[in-house]
Parts: structure tokens; C-alpha cells; sequence
């Protein structure tokens, strides 16, 4: 669900103080989308899972990037209908549980 040698990379890059501070930023952006998805508008829903499939790719967030870069195709072909918010949802919370349940794996430590 994580990828975490990304989130290793990530934090090394940035350093700890910085790290933190982006992860802060994905969170409060992500949740953002993720209630603006819930009023279904499919004519924002393209853009929307296009900026949620980078930024969790870059965080780490590996089944939630691939989840939204599926529904990202099913609704650049027309099919909105085989998009499952739900889904996408329940695996963005599992994956932010997943997360914030295992800091000691964030540094590298894994």
C-alpha cells in the first residue's frame, strides 16, 4: 500500500523538518479533494484524480497513485460511471492509516 523506500527517498531529500511539513501539505490538500469528490463533479473529477495520482505517488502512496491513475482513464474515455469514489475513498484512508501508524518506517528505518 506504501511504498515505503519512496517515502525514504522523500525524507531524506527534504530532511525531517521539511518532510514534515510536506506530508502536512499532501494530507490538508488531499483531504480537500477527497471532500470535493464527494459532491461528484465529474467536470472537476479528471484534474482531481490527476493531482491526487502525482501527489501520492511522490509521497508514497503507491495503490492510492495507481487507484486514481485507473479512474483518471476511465474518465478521460468517457466512462465516469466506472469510477468508484468509494473505492478510492476507503483506499486513501487505509493508506493514511497505514502511514501515520508507522513513523519508525519513514526514515528508513524498514
Amino acid at each position: 500500500m506504501i511504498d515505503w523506500k519512496r517515502v525514504a527517498e522523500l525524507h531524506d531529500e527534504l530532511g525531517a523538518d521539511h518532510f514534515a511539513s510536506v506530508v502536512e501539505l499532501f494530507l490538508d490538500e488531499i483531504e480537500g479533494i477527497v471532500m470535493r469528490l464527494r459532491q461528484d463533479d465529474p467536470s472537476q473529477l479528471e484534474s482531481d484524480l490527476y493531482f491526487l495520482k502525482g501527489s501520492a505517488s511522490n509521497l508514497g502512496f503507491g495503490s492510492f497513485a495507481n487507484l486514481c491513475h485507473q479512474n483518471e482513464i476511465e474518465v478521460r474515455n468517457g466512462r465516469v460511471g466506472e469510477v468508484d469514489l468509494g473505492a478510492l475513498m476507503d483506499c486513501y484512508a487505509a493508506s493514511k492509516k497505514e502511514f501515520v501508524a508507522s513513523p519508525h518506517r519513514i526514515s528508513g528505518a524498514a
